[in-house]
């Protein structure tokens, strides 16, 4: 395993994070359903591979991703850096409508009131005294930076959080961010089939020292298996809102894996997630990968992107042969 600093915060995390969003189950992903001892399994595989840095949400599930965590994590919290997000959440008593979902309506709420009750509510959850990061899960214009950004600060000097992350945003908003504390990580959709709004951030993150965290690389599966292209998924399903499953997209992503993805594979010796997975890593020098696991399998199968030497050419071969499929915009 491959390990890296946290913005500037000195808090050490694995290259590879383990994204939750999956075991929280409900109607985006519906076709597994996990329990407390599936998931300290899987905590037991990511410590034995190294992977330290683990990411949730309270709307992953509506709770339930937080609450498997909470459950998990019981005498080996410190074992790990939990990083949970604020901003949206059911309660009732405030915010921007953003969706309903599983039965409830979920508001985008970046108040100072609220995100100090989101972190509250999230410490019962996950049963620890503090969380490592935490993430504004959807930057929104309708409370003041100063606003938001003083209630994480409050929650740092009282040493319920270390850190603070934005994801779903702009590069100007990490620039304004700033203004008021350092933002270790922007955590952003990014992958072969959609990089622009990556490459536009790059910059700013390098500027503010703001580590760039992933998510989306693999397309959830869609760039995993040329046969996962042609998959049909239930009514609510988040695979089945991506554009990949239209055409003429559809098409391009075929002629991906059989003139460029299939030959690399071959080469490098490497399933199709390690390729892709290796091209993300070349990207930018201070990125991190954060991939959904909830199978041990795919866990193993991930770190092996590290022993992928992958070649500037075949890098660039890549890229070029992603762009009948890309799009420019692409919000999960």
């Amino acid at each position: 395993m491959k390990y890296m600093n946290l913005g500037n915060t000195g808090i050490e995390v694995s290259q590879i994070a383990f994204g939750t969003w999956g075991i929280g189950g409900g109607i985006v992903w519906p076709d597994m359903a996990l329990d407390a001892g599936h998931v300290r399994a899987l905590l037991k595989e990511a410590k034995d591979l190294g992977i330290n840095y683990i990411d949730t949400a309270p709307v992953y599930g509506t709770s339930m991703s937080e609450k498997l965590l909470g459950e998990a994590l019981k005498g080996q919290r410190e074992d790990f850096v939990l990083q949970t997000k604020c901003s949206l959440n059911w309660r009732g008593d405030g915010g921007n409508y953003h969706y309903s979902r599983d039965g409830v309506t979920v508001n985008n709420d970046t108040s100072a009131r609220a995100v100090k009750q989101d972190v509250e509510d999230s410490l019962l959850r996950l049963q620890t005294d503090y969380i490592d990061s935490v993430v504004v899960h959807y930057v929104c214009k309708s409370w003041p930076v100063e606003e938001t950004m003083g209630a994480l600060q409050d929650l740092i000097k009282e040493g319920k959080i270390r850190a603070i992350a934005l994801s779903n945003s702009q590069p100007e908003d990490l620039a304004e961010y700033e203004k008021y504390g350092h933002v270790a990580a922007v955590q952003e959709f990014f992958s072969l089939l959609s990089p622009f709004h990556g490459y536009d951030y790059f910059e700013n993150c390098r500027r503010y020292g703001t580590t760039f965290q992933v998510y989306g690389a693999l397309e959830e599966g869609f760039l995993t298996d040329p046969a996962f292209v042609d998959k049909e998924f239930p009514a609510g399903d988040v695979r089945g809102k991506l554009p990949w499953i239209h055409e003429p997209i559809k098409s391009a992503i075929h002629t991906l894996f059989d003139e460029t993805l299939t030959p690399l594979c071959e080469k490098y010796q490497c399933s199709y997630a390690n390729l892709i997975e290796a091209w993300t890593l070349k990207q930018y020098p201070d990125l991190n990968l954060l991939v959904g696991f909830r199978r041990a399998e795919t866990m193993r199968d991930t770190v092996k992107c590290f022993d992928i030497d992958l070649s500037e050419e075949d890098c660039l071969l890549m890229s070029e042969k992603a762009a009948p499929a890309q799009v420019p915009v692409l919000d999960k």
